[in-house]
């Protein structure tokens, strides 16, 4: 005896089929927006860390630019390559003042800076398709910072 087929079977082959299409193009967009976007944050922890690199030169020779700048560049190869950064990317900013403290810089009229701020900027470029377009841009702007006191001041 042959199995009769209904009429809502016919209408229902390949639905599974589309239905998988258009979710799994969902989920792989979601995928690549997290897998992107992750990356982009573990390079923004690389800067943090290399403008912490830069601060912490700088707090022992702050009057050193050209070694705070050489410092932050020497910090990160991998996930962002900074040896290749300009040295405009690396801002330092010097803020505080405070008269002399024990002795130190007697016949200075002026206060010194008692602490460093090194900022490092950085785009990072997306990889993955479809993303530059969601994005708006091929690059995400990063900037990392890092504050720290100043130990041995110069007079």
């Amino acid at each position: 005896m042959k199995k009769k087929h209904s009429p809502n079977k016919k209408l229902e082959r390949g639905q599974s089929l589309v239905e998988l299409a258009i979710s799994l193009t969902f989920i792989l967009l979601l995928l690549s927006g997290a897998i992107t976007f992750g990356m982009a944050y573990f390079s923004y922890l690389s800067l943090n860390d290399a403008a912490q690199e830069g601060a912490l030169y700088g707090s022992l020779k702050p009057d050193d630019g050209i070694g705070i700048i050489n410092r932050v560049q020497a910090a990160s190869t991998s996930p962002v390559d900074l040896s290749q950064l300009p040295d405009s990317n690396v801002t330092i900013t010097y803020s505080g003042s405070s008269g002399p403290k024990n002795g130190m810089c007697q016949g200075s009229t002026n206060g010194t800076p008692n602490s460093i701020k090194v900022t490092v900027a950085y785009s990072y470029q997306i990889f993955m398709p479809f993303m530059s377009t969601i994005v708006g841009s091929n690059h995400i702007p990063l900037t990392g910072s890092a504050t720290d006191t100043i130990l041995m001041p110069q007079c």
